[in-house]
């Protein structure tokens, strides 16, 4: 009987201790890609999320994903619709006034201007994705920013003659530029424009263990040369890495 009960001591003991292991739902936007986007089997996917995934097994966290539109992914993490947000994020100064960040898991990414022609005015009517790092930087340039819901849109406006560019991550341009058959084109010496800090997790403010959760996470990664491996998987040989 004495082993009985003992057995089943062990058993409620591993039950509780595979149950408190933290519930995280990280918000994206399911539509940036290579970043995170929705696959064939209509499943999410993409650098962030099997980046994503790998740090929550690293962090012991229960993670799943969440899709939501980028105009209001940082208000929904605000108001705890979420717990962390992955989606391509880069850090900056404004947001920092609402959300804190991880560490940065790439180094600072490419943004790049592309039009149908490589002499495009770059200060005249640029196109860029609503509440991006990018569409701050066109509204500070000089050029009359038009901005849209999502980067697919950017690109349909130069297309169908809304606006002379489109300035967006460069590795986000990249598939559209290599599809096109020529008819989208880097502008020539502005393919290849640094701005922000690097990509990271967005979190909020109150959420110090948890960011340092991930934070640990990601060192990890770096030391071991596992992300360096993974973000070239996604983005090339030629990516920029830590």
């Amino acid at each position: 009987m004495k082993k009985i009960m003992l057995a089943a001591a062990a058993a409620l003991a591993l039950t509780a201790g595979m149950g408190m292991a933290q519930n995280v739902r990280i918000g994206t936007e399911g539509a940036y890609p290579p970043y995170n986007f929705v696959n064939d089997k209509g499943e999410l996917d993409g650098f962030e999320i099997e980046l994503g995934n790998e740090l929550c097994k690293r962090a012991e966290l229960q993670c799943t994903f969440v899709k939501n539109d980028w105009d209001s992914i940082i208000p929904n993490l605000v108001s705890s619709n979420y717990d962390a947000i992955m989606a391509g994020m880069n850090i900056s100064d404004e947001r920092k006034k609402a959300i804190q960040f991880s560490e940065a898991y790439t180094p600072p990414p490419l943004s790049a201007y592309a039009a149908l022609s490589p002499d495009a005015d770059i200060k005249g009517v640029v196109a860029a994705q609503t509440n991006t790092i990018q569409a701050g930087y066109i509204a500070e340039s000089g050029a009359t920013l038009v901005e849209f819901p999502t980067g697919e849109e950017t690109i349909a406006a130069v297309r169908n003659g809304e606006a002379e560019a489109v300035f967006a991550d460069r590795d986000f341009l990249a598939a559209s530029v290599n599809e096109s058959n020529g008819e989208l084109v880097w502008i020539e010496g502005q393919d290849k424009v640094v701005v922000g800090e690097g990509i990271a997790i967005g979190l909020r403010k109150s959420d110090t263990e948890l960011k340092g959760k991930f934070d640990k996470a990601i060192e990890s990664m770096k030391a071991d040369g596992s992300l360096n491996a993974m973000i070239r998987k996604w983005y090339g040989e030629e990516a920029l890495i830590f």
